[in-house]
């Protein structure tokens, strides 16, 4: 398990605004056995609503939302 944890910062160079803090949670399952992996990622696990970054007040981009990825893999 993973967590981010981001303090509030300025949403452009001329610090006129500032973006949010947020705390973001990112977990992995997985199992190998031999060469047969399967994995499960999840991103955002609580599904907090943040801001990932900024380049001006009119255009702030929210983080990726709950995502889960499943993966299966075989190695000869």
């Amino acid at each position: 398990m993973r967590i981010f944890d981001r303090g509030d910062r300025q949403g452009n160079l001329d610090n006129t605004f500032t973006v949010p803090s947020y705390l973001r949670t990112d977990a992995a399952i997985f199992y190998n056995q031999g060469g047969f992996r399967a994995a499960v990622n999840i991103r955002n696990l609580f599904d907090a609503d943040y801001f990932e970054t900024s380049q001006s007040q009119t255009r702030v981009f929210p983080g990726d939302p709950l995502t889960v990825v499943g993966s299966i893999s075989w190695e000869l």
